[in-house]
């Protein structure tokens, strides 16, 4: 396995309508390396986020969806979800500062 840095684990937010409602109670959605485990995911967010303590951390693999151009058929990446739950003394993400 690759040493993977903690600047290379998050890729980047997920903004989908149930991740927005998720976030009323503090868990946040990423889109993370394939190889990251959730210590290297918790050290991440606490690392990148200022004044942010995470209280779990829940990963799950996307499988590519079935692509077709023709009569030739492929599939997209796959991908790595994590859901990021923050402590209630905990700092809020401001996750659309950088979009």
């Amino acid at each position: 396995m690759a040493d993977i840095k903690y600047y290379d684990v998050i890729k980047k937010p997920v903004i989908t309508e149930k991740s927005m409602n998720a976030m009323a109670e503090k868990k946040y959605t990423f889109l993370v390396h394939p190889e990251a485990n959730k210590s290297q995911i918790k050290e991440a967010v606490e690392k990148m986020f200022e004044g942010t303590k995470v209280k779990s951390v829940n990963t799950m693999n996307m499988d590519g969806k079935k692509k077709r151009r023709g009569m030739t058929v492929g599939t997209s990446a796959k991908t790595k979800k994590a859901i990021v739950a923050l402590t209630e003394d905990s700092k809020d993400i401001e996750i659309f500062e950088g979009l």
